[in-house]
């Protein structure tokens, strides 16, 4: 077992220990050299998969929800209606808004692409993640870069850190301009709602960011309208997503 592998078995006290106990330079090459290696053939294996796969849209949430909430069944919507639309769906493999985004892309005929990841309470696939098209990571950067670096869209559910974080992350790459800028959207308006408005009124006010920047995403609080940005999007430039 790699100490990778074996850091996931610990506690917190073990973890800390373990993180902060000097390591010999043979231990530190030779741990840095096989996370070198792990990291390249996560991104071979992703380039090379999902390369081939086609125009698609990621969809973000959280992979709490039950199939109950009505995030859930927003985003199964909205995947079930670009999918008709002639994009593939990718999400990140979990449960929860990320099932109901593949369930779907699946139940709509499209494809059904999920980024799954390795976490210490293992986060299995769901069943509606095409058998061809589902990878699963060690590393979150590399997994995140598969989402930025593949979707001509970005859909962002309720969700937590881990949708934060991506949200984020599309964002600050069309800011500067390292990404291509396709949409973003947000949908629920009541969740999302505080969030913009604080980055309005201390962000923006405190000029961290320019007033233009805000309008790299947009508020949505349905399927239909959430479905019509991307559409529209398309639209203006004369593309089609099977290009």
């Amino acid at each position: 077992m790699h100490i990778e592998d074996e850091l996931l078995d610990m506690n917190e006290e073990e973890r800390i220990r373990e993180a902060i106990t000097p390591k010999d330079w043979n231990v530190t090459k030779s741990h840095d050299s096989w996370s070198v290696f792990k990291i390249m053939a996560e991104l071979v294996e992703g380039y090379e998969k999902m390369s081939r796969i086609g125009p698609c849209v990621t969809i973000f949430g959280s992979a709490r929800v039950s199939s109950k909430n009505k995030y859930y069944k927003v985003a199964e919507e909205i995947a079930y209606l670009l999918t008709k639309k002639g994009f593939g769906i990718i999400s990140g493999g979990g449960p929860g808004i990320m099932e109901a985004a593949n369930k779907g892309a699946h139940f709509g005929g499209g494809k059904s692409v999920g980024l799954n990841i390795r976490l210490p309470n293992e986060q299995s696939a769901n069943p509606f993640i095409d058998a061809d098209k589902l990878l699963t990571f060690d590393y979150f950067f590399v997994r995140k870069l598969m989402f930025m670096k593949y979707s001509q869209g970005y859909i962002v559910l309720p969700g937590g850190f881990g949708t934060l974080d991506e949200f984020f992350e599309a964002v600050t790459l069309i800011q500067t301009h390292k990404l291509v800028r396709f949409p973003i959207v947000m949908v629920g308006k009541e969740y999302w709602g505080g969030l913009i408005a604080w980055i309005r009124e201390r962000v923006v006010a405190e000029k961290n960011i320019e007033e233009e920047d805000i309008n790299i995403f947009t508020l949505v609080d349905d399927a239909a309208s959430a479905v019509d940005v991307i559409e529209a999007y398309y639209n203006r430039y004369a593309l089609k997503p099977n290009f």
